[in-house]
This record gives structure tokens, C-alpha cells and sequence, in this order.
């Protein structure tokens, strides 16, 4: 990066790509999938909106359905070790 950036900067700087890239990821997603978002005139024309299946499926993405069947442990290796009687 040169000499105007210290080495400490770099964790965060790694901390703040990482956040930025995930809100830009979540307003696109928004924006693009969400079913209330009405970006086209023929979209934005209809009052109300009769997509009930759309809606379900945004809501019921691939991740939400993933996570369904794992068990709700962030670190299941750290928590058995700490949990097992010795």
C-alpha cells in the first residue's frame, strides 16, 4: 500500500471491506429480490401486489433453509469440549 499506511491499519481495514461488502450485498439483494421493491413502471403501476409466493420465496432463501437442519451451535467442537464431564 506504500508508505502512508501503517501495518496496524490493515486488520481494520480488512474489518471495514469485509462490513462494507456485506451491506452492499444485502442493498442489492434488497433491491433486486424484494418483492415490496417495485423498480419497473409496470410493477410500480399495481396498487397491491398479489405475490404471496414471491414473497415466500424471498423470505425462505437457501441459507434460512441450510441453517434449518444444522443445530444451533456457532462452534460445536468448542462447546463439547468445555460441556464433556472430566
Amino acid at each position: 500500500m506504500g508508505r502512508w499506511m501503517k501495518p496496524e491499519v490493515y486488520p481494520l481495514l480488512a474489518a471495514m471491506t469485509f462490513v462494507t461488502s456485506m451491506c452492499v450485498f444485502q442493498l442489492t439483494r434488497n433491491m433486486l429480490q424484494n418483492p415490496d421493491v417495485r423498480i419497473n413502471k409496470s410493477r410500480r403501476s399495481m396498487g397491491v401486489l398479489d405475490n404471496k409466493e414471491e414473497g415466500e420465496k424471498y423470505a425462505e432463501h437457501g441459507l434460512r433453509k441450510f441453517l434449518r437442519t444444522r443445530p444451533p451451535e456457532v462452534m460445536p467442537s468448542i462447546n463439547h469440549f468445555f460441556s464433556e464431564d472430566k
